[in-house]
Formats: structure tokens, C-alpha cells, sequence
């Protein structure tokens, strides 16, 4: 009698891990104990169980993604020859050329900037000019870019606890540090669907938007001296904020990339650009990917936001106007997807709706703050 055996897909999958893809998880769970054993004593039991869970999320990403490795390796390496050159003391921050002119926080964060701007022009003059050199060069300024922001991040990060350890907070804790988050989600975003669908004919649309972020977080700074560390205040006291913002903007980011394929999408179907952008089913698939993705990520968001309101304000919904808006924007891409799953929804119709949604993500991630107030006033303008 024959015996069938029935695997999982994992068991598939893990029997094609090489010995460098183990060697990559062994040496993230090495960096997450060390750093558990070197700085376990400025976290609570929540950031130590989010440290350790890095390692496995990271493995897993590096696993599927491959630039994953080499960019968390060139992370690890700048912050560490960062943190090195402060020698414990802000005072080196202007003191030390390459902390000055390229690795203090606000250095880096300005070559971004300097990135994305030319990473954008690029893009463009790759399409226009159906030059594979201009967009294989725009690429790689907006990989450099992402480098140079999470560095910033990053450094931004240790130079709180320079401050003082009651000053010390991850950066994701104002409008200047999420915006600089926001610009990195997209980013990296697009990158992976660049490298999935082999396409670089969708950079030009989605750096326009994260080019946007980017104006915006330059006048931010100059208008409002927004790149100062500032202590947090006590309603972000919270060890929830490190995973719901985070959780948040992967929707924002995501939602943005959608709306920008769909502008391509649009082009397209009219005409324009026809010979030069992606066919209509890739980029039909590319925008519900990116929908259903940060849709699950701002649920997730939305529930985390929830119980830390219990927490902070003793229940769990107060129809705050940010709040309002986070439903807003959760129910209209919860009728995209359900009108794409039950109905079939394709075509112009749900590009425009896409184009439409990030209008509504952008109230509700700025426009809340600049017109509105409320318990979240505290991200105020």
C-alpha cells in the first residue's frame, strides 16, 4: 500500500535555507542579546520582548528579501562608528567632520533629503528619456537615501539618551521624526515591488510623494526648529507608542505608494505613457498588494491605538478627531478591498478610488493636526 505524506510549505521552504541564511539569523539574535545584555537595563519588560522578537521578524524578512541583509549590515556599521565618534558627549557633534558634515542625526536626515530630491529627478529623466541608466541611477540614490535615514534614526535615537536617560525615546514620537519614518516605509515599500515586478517605471510616481514628505519635513524644520530633541511628553510615555506608529505609518506609507500606482494606472489607461510604464494587470496587482498590506498594518494599528487609549485615557474609544479620521480611513479601504474581493473591483474605477484614499489618509494623518484638536494635539503644527 503506498503512504502518501502530506508537508507544509514551510517545510519547503526552510529545506532551501542555505548556510548563509542561518548564519544571518544566528548573527541577528547574537546583536539582539548583546544589545539585551549591553542596554537591557533602560528597558522595561515590554522593549525587552520587542528587542528579542526583532531578531526573528528580521531573519524572516532577510530570508524573503534579500537587500534586507546588506542594508541592516551597512545600518549596523554606521551607527556603530556613530555612536564611537560621540565618545559619550554631544559636544562631538560639531566638533568631529564626519559626525558633522554626515552622521549626526540631523547631517543624515539632510542627505536624505538630498537623495530622495535627486533620486526623483532621475526617475524621471530615466522615463522620459527611456533611459535604463537614469532609472537604474535614480535606484540607487533612493537605496542610498534609505541608508542615510534610517541612519539618521537611528543615531537620532542614541543622542536622546545623550541628552539624558529621562530624554531618551525611540524617534517616532513627532511630526518631524514621522515624517522622516513615512519617507523610509515608502520607500522601501516600492523598492521591494521594484525588485518583485523587475520595474523601475513606477519610481518616478511613488518619489513625488515621498519627495512631498520630504519638502514638507525641510520646511518643518526650518520654520518650527523641529529637528531639536525634546523630552516626550507624558501621554507617549508609553512603551505602546514603539509599535503603534510604527504599525501606522506601514499603512500611510502603503496606502501613498497605492494612490501613486494608481495616478500611473490612470496615465496608462488614458494613453500617456503608454509604451513606457508597467501593463495594466502589474499595476492593477501592485496597488491591491500594497492596499491589503497596509490595510492589515493600520488594523492592527487601529487596536494597539485602542488599548493604549484605555490605558492612557481610561477607555478604549472617545471619538477624538484623530481617531475619527483613523476610522475614516480605515472603512474606506475596508469597502475598497471588500468591493475588489466580492465585486471584482478593477479598472480606472479603483485607481481613482486609490488616488481619492490618499487624499482621506492625509487629512487624517496631517490635515487632523493642522485644522482639528484633541487628545492627540499633542502632534500639533
Amino acid at each position: 500500500m503506498e503512504m502518501t505524506q502530506n508537508y507544509s510549505p514551510y517545510q519547503g521552504f526552510f529545506k532551501r535555507l542555505s548556510i548563509l541564511d542561518w548564519l544571518y539569523a544566528v548573527l541577528l539574535c547574537m546583536g539582539s542579546l548583546y544589545s539585551l545584555q549591553r542596554f537591557g537595563s533602560y528597558m522595561d519588560v515590554y522593549e525587552k520582548s520587542i528587542l528579542l522578537l526583532a531578531a526573528p521578524t528580521f531573519a524572516w524578512l532577510g530570508w524573503h528579501w534579500k537587500p534586507v541583509r546588506p542594508l541592516l549590515l551597512t545600518l549596523c556599521l554606521l551607527t556603530l562608528f556613530s555612536i564611537y565618534l560621540y565618545q559619550g558627549s554631544l559636544d562631538f557633534a560639531n566638533k568631529k567632520f564626519l559626525l558633522k558634515y554626515l552622521l549626526s542625526s540631523q547631517s543624515a536626515i539632510l542627505w536624505m533629503a538630498t537623495l530622495f530630491f535627486l533620486s526623483t529627478l532621475f526617475y524621471w529623466g530615466g522615463l522620459i528619456a527611456r533611459s535604463d541608466f537614469g532609472s537604474s541611477v535614480g535606484s540607487i540614490l533612493c537605496w542610498a537615501a534609505v541608508i542615510m535615514g534610517f541612519t539618521g534614526l537611528l543615531v537620532r535615537w542614541y543622542e536622546s539618551y545623550l541628552i539624558g536617560a529621562d530624554v531618551g525615546h525611540i524617534p517616532v514620537s513627532n511630526l518631524y521624526e514621522v515624517f522622516i519614518l513615512f519617507s523610509m516605509i515608502t520607500a522601501m515599500f516600492y523598492l521591494y515591488y521594484e525588485q518583485e515586478y523587475a520595474t523601475r517605471q513606477l519610481g518616478p510616481f511613488v518619489l513625488i510623494v515621498i519627495s512631498a514628505a520630504v519638502g514638507f519635513l525641510l520646511w518643518y524644520t526650518v520654520t518650527r526648529d523641529a529637528a531639536e530633541i525634546q523630552p516626550l511628553v507624558p501621554a507617549l510615555q508609553s512603551w505602546w507608542m514603539k509599535i503603534h506608529v510604527p504599525a501606522n505609518f506601514i499603512g500611510y506609507g502603503t496606502f501613498s505608494l497605492a494612490a501613486m500606482v494608481g495616478v500611473a494606472y490612470l496615465l496608462k489607461a488614458k494613453g500617456y505613457l503608454a509604451d513606457r510604464l508597467p501593463s495594466l494587470e502589474v499595476l492593477d496587482d501592485v496597488m491591491y498588494k500594497a492596499i491589503t498590506v497596509g490595510f492589515a498594518f493600520f488594523t492592527i494599528a487601529t487596536i494597539l491605538g485602542a488599548l493604549w487609549a484605555a490605558e492612557a485615557w481610561g477607555g478604549y474609544w472617545s471619538w477624538d478627531p484623530k481617531e475619527t479620521w483613523a476610522l475614516i480611513v480605515w472603512l474606506n479601504y475596508a469597502a475598497w478591498l471588500h468591493m475588489r474581493l466580492m465585486k471584482g473591483l478593477r479598472g480606472q474605477v479603483a485607481a481613482w478610488w486609490a488616488v481619492v484614499g490618499l487624499l482621506v489618509t492625509t487629512f487624517a494623518f496631517l490635515g487632523v493636526n493642522m485644522f482639528l484638536s484633541g487628545l492627540h494635539s499633542y502632534g500639533a503644527l
